[in-house]
């Protein structure tokens, strides 16, 4: 009896042991495919941060900011026919009816142009801050088609769309050197509009 117990007790930590020796053997195999997963990857941490941050972008809906963004910033090609002109200087002329911004090279040949009207805004529209920034932004563009990288800003008249058009400029991707103000200060010259009686 004393002899089927230690049979029984022998073959029992027998058994415990292979058991060991099997979830041993087992470990390191995973431990292995784990490292065979990892090595070709060899990352690191920034790529790592882009991959997933490029996951996330895409599993995330798109938020108002990211529509409006696609819509504004296009890829901007160059012309055909283009100047090839780096430096200029921009002439954004803002009344209290209009704005007209005018991209010259630096002797003073127009590369691009725009104005409120060109850009379907009509009657009291054309004066606003708005249609000032849509028509910096279209002078621009097509300056930027052309070559062009950096600008001296020069702004003329009273309008609303001042400054405006000045950050229209810099956000379409030209970088602004200088700016200055040319408006005509007269010594006395004209007799000015009356004043409106409302």
């Amino acid at each position: 009896m004393a002899e089927e117990k230690n049979d029984v007790d022998v073959s029992a930590e027998a058994s415990a042991k292979v058991e060991e020796k099997v979830v041993e053997e087992a470990a390191p195999v995973a431990t292995t495919e784990k490292a065979a997963e990892a090595k070709p990857a060899e990352t690191t941490p920034v790529e790592a941060k882009k991959e997933v941050a490029a996951e996330e972008s895409k599993s995330r809906l798109p938020t108002a900011a990211d529509l409006l963004a696609d819509e504004v910033i296009e890829p901007i090609k160059r012309k055909k026919g283009s100047k090839n002109v780096p430096f200029g200087i921009a002439f954004v002329k803002t009344t209290f009816n209009n704005t007209i911004v005018s991209i010259t090279d630096m002797r003073g040949n127009v590369v691009s142009w725009s104005s409120a009207g060109r850009c379907n805004f009509k009657g009291s529209r054309k004066s606003t801050a708005f249609a000032a920034t849509t028509v910096a932004q279209d002078a621009a563009r097509t300056a930027i088609s052309h070559g062009m990288t950096e600008v001296e800003v020069r702004v003329q008249g009273p309008g609303a769309g001042r400054e405006s058009a000045v950050r229209a400029i810099q956000s379409a991707g030209l970088s602004i050197t200088t700016i200055k103000d040319t408006t005509a200060i007269p010594h006395n010259g004209c007799r000015p509009p009356k004043r409106r009686r409302v």
